[in-house]
């Protein structure tokens, strides 16, 4: 291993040290300075930090973990992961189809207008309250960024790459896989960050109005009760939850975008 292959990468453990000690620094000052300042509290609808740690602690580790978290994370998933293959099945097929995305453009765009949670009792009046209308409501409030970007991104494909599938006369499947899904997938990516905070926010909302189970009925029934240090503790662990959620979306970005990365960190290394 060369000198300079030894300083790059002391110079990327170092940079990664850093950035997580950047990251943490405001959340932990903010942590002790709410524990600090609510230590006397007296209010019903602000307790102390101490009693709502307390609370967490006793609640969710681990039987609120299973009973609540749980279910949230699976209903996240698959209607998460729904409304990915259809958004770029979608967005691909409109996205090489101009004509075709051109005919059907002012529909996209009034459905996709409407409120969400304008869709809620519609969703309800069909669905009912269980777990197929949580999940579709989840898919489909959440497609919408997933598809746009992925139009998008197939339409920026470089004009060479279609001439060359043109010449070599490439299957529509070795098309997708080869050409059209790599060139597009860091807008997907774009989109795909988008619609996950999307898609928590819609599971809460959906959890609240459904049946028991999930940490939106947990806030919500816990609000409606009056047992307040609980609610509180549900919106920290939805904090929590979202946080992890956005850790592992990063970690797979990263590594199915490396090569994206390294191109984009050689071009700047060459215009320098």
């Amino acid at each position: 291993m060369t000198t300079t292959t030894v300083r790059i990468a002391a110079r990327q453990g170092t940079g990664r040290y850093g950035l997580l000690l950047w990251q943490l620094w405001l959340p932990v000052v903010a942590f002790v300075l709410v524990w600090v300042i609510s230590a006397g509290s007296t209010s019903f609808y602000f307790p102390p930090a101490s009693r709502v740690a307390e609370v967490t602690v006793n609640t969710w580790f681990w039987e609120g973990i299973r009973t609540e978290m749980v279910p949230s994370l699976v209903r996240l998933v698959i209607g998460y992961g729904l409304a990915v293959v259809v958004g770029v099945a979608l967005g691909v097929a409109l996205g090489i189809l101009r004509p075709l995305e051109s005919a059907t453009r002012p529909v996209v765009e009034t459905v996709r207008a409407v409120p969400g949670v304008a869709l809620l009792p519609i969703a309800m009046m069909f669905f009912g309250t269980g777990e197929v209308m949580k999940i579709n409501m989840i898919a489909f409030i959440s497609l919408w960024p997933i598809f746009l970007n992925t139009v998008e991104g197939v339409r920026s494909i470089d004009p060479t790459l279609t001439s060359v599938v043109r010449v070599y006369r490439l299957s529509p499947f070795a098309t997708f896989r080869f050409v059209y899904l790599p060139a597009a997938l860091p807008q997907i990516f774009a989109g795909a960050r988008i619609a996950l905070a999307i898609a928590v926010a819609v599971m809460v909302a959906v959890e609240m109005f459904g049946t028991p189970g999930g940490l939106g009925y947990f806030i919500r029934n816990a609000q409606q009760t009056f047992r307040i240090a609980e609610m509180w503790s549900g919106l920290l662990m939805l904090g929590i939850f979202g946080y992890l959620l956005n850790i592992a979306f990063r970690l797979l970005e990263h590594r199915v975008l490396r090569w994206n990365y390294r191109r984009i960190a050689h071009l700047k290394g060459s215009s320098q």
